[in-house]
């Protein structure tokens, strides 16, 4: 089926005739003599009715065996991690990550004993020099958090097949409309759904997808750690999905005028964005992404700091505020946000300025999107 029509139909439970799958607002079940302690009907073990909906509907969308929701896309991150490595292990991750994932791969798992290396995810050829006898993780982003780089996906994959290695994916800022990569080979695809999968910005979840062993590994871990979603989001996040790729479709043709509007104007430095033909990552764009090239827009400015400031005042439509992917424009400033916990040094070699803007283009009007971003620009 197209993906329109999964997200709608897959997974839904008709229950006494009902079109919307109600919500399950019961926190245990009835004992039916479960096999063991992982499949007693509980709200903590990830297996009620409002979870087991959501996990069949994510599945079906990226051609996946098997999906876990969580309780946010960092409990998706951090869960699968610890699910996959042990002290001693080592793990090979994008230089260019989300910040809260950044501090966890190179703050905290080297508290556990876990030891990391950070690559140019574009050239692949150059991970065999970091590869270790116990390397067990590829970490990777569709598209990188802020710059927005798309790595070499198919080249990333054979890798990690070669070595015997666990490819985990985070595909928040494509969404399944833009690429599917347990379909294209990662063993497992994961998303922070407070963003595209949710799409409105009134909840927080995340989203473990691929094969069942794997995905039965971080449950059992997940189980435990309890980071479980609970009945109403789950709920929400099934509505909210269900117009996902309208949305995604809408909010990659805004950004690409947006995209457009930026570039060559004075005050811009240079425009991150992967459907721009002047992005050092738009033939890999084209190569992995189908339907468009995401929502998301980031610029250095002129004058570095105050100019961000300035501009991000300036604006009407777009909101100051953090997070992303929802009906909603949103701006932010990495450096005093989402990488804010970075050091200077650390967001320097990723390439953050203090001048660079952040924006999650919505669902509004084109032309009144572009004619905002051009009188903030000044």
């Amino acid at each position: 089926m197209q993906i329109e029509t999964m997200v709608v139909h897959a997974g839904e439970r008709r229950v006494e005739g009902a079109v919307v799958t109600p919500i399950f607002q019961s926190a245990t079940y009835v004992h039916d003599e479960a096999k063991g302690y992982h499949d007693l009907r509980y709200l903590r073990l990830n297996n009620t009715p409002s979870q087991v909906v959501l996990h069949e509907k994510l599945a079906a969308l990226e051609g996946a065996v098997s999906a876990l929701v969580t309780a946010s896309g960092m409990a998706a991150i951090t869960t699968t991690l610890f699910a996959l490595l042990k002290a001693g292990d080592h793990i090979i991750a994008q230089n260019v990550l989300y910040g809260g994932t950044y501090d966890f791969v190179t703050k905290d798992l080297p508290q556990l004993g876990i030891t990391y290396d950070l690559v140019d995810a574009s050239d692949v050829a150059s991970w065999e020099a970091k590869r270790k006898p116990n390397t067990k993780v590829v970490y990777v982003e569709t598209i990188a958090n802020p710059l927005l780089a798309v790595p070499d996906l198919p080249a990333v994959v054979k890798f990690a097949r070669e070595h015997r290695l666990v490819s985990v994916i985070d595909n928040t800022f494509a969404s399944p409309v833009l690429y599917q990569p347990v379909a294209q080979g990662f063993d497992l695809s994961l998303h922070s759904c407070t963003k595209y999968m949710n799409g409105h910005s009134d909840l927080v979840a995340g989203a473990v997808i691929g094969g069942r062993d794997l995905v039965e590994r971080v449950k059992h871990k997940l189980d435990h750690l309890g980071g479980s979603l609970d009945p109403h989001a789950c709920f929400l996040l099934q509505r909210g999905m269900k117009t996902l790729a309208l949305r995604v479709r809408a909010q990659s043709t805004n950004a690409m005028a947006v995209a457009k509007c930026l570039t060559g104007h004075a005050a811009v430095e240079r425009v991150y964005y992967p459907g721009l033909a002047t992005h050092a990552s738009h033939a890999a764009a084209v190569r992995a992404l189908t339907g468009g090239f995401g929502g998301m827009v980031s610029f250095d400015l002129r004058g570095g700091r105050d100019a961000a400031n300035r501009f991000v005042k300036r604006l009407k439509l777009p909101i100051d505020a953090p997070s992303l992917g929802g009906v909603d424009s949103l701006v932010s400033i990495p450096a005093q946000s989402s990488h804010a916990n970075l050091s200077p040094e650390a967001r320097a070699r990723a390439g953050i300025g203090d001048g660079l803007v952040r924006l999650s283009v919505g669902i509004e009007g084109t032309d009144d999107l572009v004619a905002d971003v051009l009188q903030a620009l000044g």
